[in-house]
């Protein structure tokens, strides 16, 4: 009698399989992790880095496009490490689509043009259903076909930056800016660094890859890193970005691609250029086909017919999509069937097959009760408008950011103004506007402080900065920032004092500020969780240690604005001990070669604060080495009579900042262009002096390439 194949033994075998093709997979990876790079043939070489590059290609796919990984992390970047190594070895395998491609070199002389392969139109937008109706009125009457017989796709209408994309036998050959809609700005570093975009197409696709394809999509920020760049930005003194869009835009248009990788942008495709996908007939058919071809699209898309069943898709997403990762602001409406597309054509800006429904932006009208100044990480003093409590866009609003003063004087918000407030990328409170015709003259002007109201040092505001910033450096609000970079190794290095032990010791009311470390007894230390003989001396005898460190070190580690480690250096050894550098002047720390007025103006205010004298004073008491540094003075000398410019939003410094380091090293800053000029210092949104750097053929470097100038590389 033969074996009777019930579900449940095909289950097993099933089971089987699988098990025996997982160890199968696992078998290859790990053999492709023990390969010896010594004595690997160039041959064997080409062989292993193609298996590697398919291997990580496949986990891009699971995790970026299907949102399902299928190996843990730690797994991945030994594999991604390992084709690393073998490219360095072997640099004639690097191949453009290699996932270790994906960041590539600053861009000399800006951004140049791309010409698209069909004019990227945008959309026609309507407010309410009225204006819908009225559209779907005009399909119909184009087409001679009632609505409720016509397929539309329903898509959502991400709030990013659209790109086009362009693939050429399966590779990723480049990509671009909407631009003017026939020709953009030739983005192609950027865009590669984004990961959910592959720099191949799926090779084992049912769909046959084109020789030639180009695609549509929009690069958004994620709401979460939306918040943290702007919380970054805010504590640094910079601009914020009002909304995703402007900061996916921003990010995309960094000169360096470096800038553009930290932004942790993500993408969804819509569409393609017509033509390059034979046998699809639909929109929905061709974002199947895209998918199938490995690229990323919005999974929540649907086709229907009738506009009741449009209005239900709009009406289904109302609130939902405030819970949604990314931001969105409408829904986007197309007459599904390509060959009805064409008869309906389209007008110079805008298809007439498609619109956009917009939902209406969410604000809400509140009395303002209070400003207040909130003190962050790096002493940015920021104005906070304490609000009477209002429900705007799903959630109680009761304070909003003001930014800085400058932002309060273009708005003229005044304590007890009514105001229009609105979430400013469905995230962050932001007020809008004042209501003038409210006022009924008890309102009051509002000022900045010229004292920190964390800890009543001195605020100041450097030139050319728009943030007042406190001084001190036993502030509370910035304590553990300030105590973390004073303990790490370019510091005191004092080793076992890292940001959760600093946390603990701040936490249990051990330490306030800098000198406090200094002061630390057996019993305090051993206190704390976790803590035991061994642990307590080690780190009391890296703190004894580190009273040792030279002079130089200990200036770094205070902290000073602008004050890095060659600037440090520079003071030390021309100074040769803290009470001279202490008592110096500002024509005096300005007359030092490589120190500009910025630099010198940040270490008198800091030396003059009264808080941070009695902090120096506790070091002393210490028995911290106050004298010269040992250490030689090497002049770097990377700016030396160059003449800079900068323009665009640079990620890690303010203008000042990037100014303060030129003069630092010789260089000197002039506000225009002009033949003269030696280098453009060129961060995102760069506007008019790029073009006349690019028309005087001056160099223009972006933020990397400024970094290695520095440390000499």
């Amino acid at each position: 009698m033969g074996l009777v194949l019930t579900p449940a033994i095909i289950k097993c075998i099933i089971l089987e399989i699988t098990k025996n093709t997982g160890r199968k997979v696992n078998m290859e990876r790990s053999e492709l992790l023990k390969i010896d790079l010594e004595k690997l043939s160039a041959e064997e070489a080409g062989r292993a880095a193609s298996r590697l590059r398919q291997e990580i290609q496949r986990h891009n796919y699971h995790y970026y496009i299907k949102d399902e990984p299928v190996i843990d992390d730690s797994e991945y970047d030994s594999l991604f490490r390992k084709l690393e190594q073998i490219e360095k070895k072997f640099p004639g395998l690097v191949t453009p689509d290699s996932p270790t491609q994906r960041i590539g070199a600053p861009l000399e002389g800006g951004f140049k043009t791309l010409q698209h392969g069909e004019k990227m139109l945008s959309l026609q937008d309507v407010f309410d259903y009225g204006e819908l109706e009225d559209f779907l009125k005009r399909v119909e009457k184009d087409l001679g076909i009632p609505c409720d017989d016509i397929d539309f796709t329903c898509e959502l209408k991400i709030d990013g930056s659209a790109v086009s994309l362009v693939y050429k036998d399966g590779i990723f050959a480049g990509g671009a800016t909407r631009g003017d809609g026939l020709t953009g700005e030739d983005i192609t570093s950027n865009l590669k660094t984004i990961n959910s975009i592959p720099l191949r197409l799926r090779p084992d696709s049912k769909v046959k890859v084109p020789g030639r394809l180009e695609v549509r999509g929009e690069v958004y920020l994620p709401r979460e890193e939306f918040l943290r760049i702007n919380n970054m930005r805010q504590e640094d003194g910079l601009t914020v970005f009002a909304n995703p869009r402007n900061a996916a835009a921003g990010s995309l248009r960094q000169i360096d691609p470096g800038m553009t990788a930290k932004r942790n942008l993500n993408i969804f495709l819509y569409g393609a250029v017509s033509g390059q996908l034979p046998g699809i007939g639909t929109q929905s058919g061709m974002l199947e086909c895209l998918r199938q071809l490995g690229l990323r699209v919005n999974p929540d898309i649907t086709t229907v017919r009738g506009i009741e069943n449009i209005k239900g898709y709009i009406e289904s997403w109302r609130e939902k999509r405030k819970k949604l990762s990314y931001e969105t602001d409408g829904i986007v409406i197309k007459v599904d069937d390509f060959s009805l597309q064409e008869e309906l054509g389209q007008t110079s800006r805008n298809p007439r097959w498609a619109a956009a429904y917009k939902y209406p932006p969410e604000q809400g009208v509140t009395r303002v009760k209070d400003i207040k100044v909130s003190v962050g990480r790096t002493g940015t003093l920021t104005p906070v408008a304490w609000l009477e409590p209002v429900k705007v866009a799903g959630s109680t609003i009761s304070h909003a950011t003001l930014h800085n003063e400058d932002e309060i004087k273009r708005k003229g918000v005044m304590i007890g103004d009514t105001v229009i407030i609105h979430k400013a990328g469905d995230v962050i409170p932001e007020i809008v506007s004042v209501v003038t015709g409210k006022r009924n003259g008890t309102q009051k002007q509002f000022r900045m402080p010229e004292r920190c109201p964390a800890c009543g040092s001195r605020a100041v505001r450097l030139e050319g900065e728009v943030a007042l910033r406190c001084t001190s450096i036993a502030c509370p609000a910035q304590q553990f920032e300030r105590i973390v970079h004073f303990a790490s190794r370019p510091g005191m290095d004092i080793e076992g004092l890292g940001p959760s032990i600093t946390e603990k010791l701040i936490d249990n009311g051990l330490i306030k500020d800098v000198s406090d470390i200094y002061y630390l007894k057996y019993d305090d230390i051993i206190s704390l969780e976790n803590f035991r003989e061994r642990s307590t001396r080690n780190l009391l005898d890296a703190i004894e240690k580190s009273k040792e460190k030279p002079l130089s070190r200990l200036i770094f580690a205070l902290g000073i604005r602008f004050a890095g480690s060659h600037t440090a250096d520079i003071l030390a050894h021309n100074f040769g001990n803290m009470e001279k550098l202490m008592q110096a002047g500002f024509e005096e720390v300005q007359a030092i070669k490589e120190i500009g007025p910025r630099i010198a103006e940040s270490v008198v205010d800091f030396f003059g604060e009264e808080q941070n004298q009695k902090v120096m004073e506790r070091l002393k008491s210490a028995g911290l080495n106050l004298g010269a540094s040992e250490k030689k003075i090497q002049e770097k000398k990377a700016f030396s009579g160059k003449t800079f410019v900068l323009t665009g939003k640079l990620e890690k410094y303010t203008r000042d900042e990037a100014g303060a380091i030129i003069e630092g090293f010789g260089g000197r800053v002039t506000s225009s262009v002009s033949k003269s000029t030696d280098m453009v210092l060129a961060g995102s949104d760069a506007g008019s002096k790029l073009e006349k750097a690019r028309s005087l053929d001056v160099k223009v470097i972006g933020e990397e390439e400024f970094n290695n100038m520095i440390k000499g590389r």
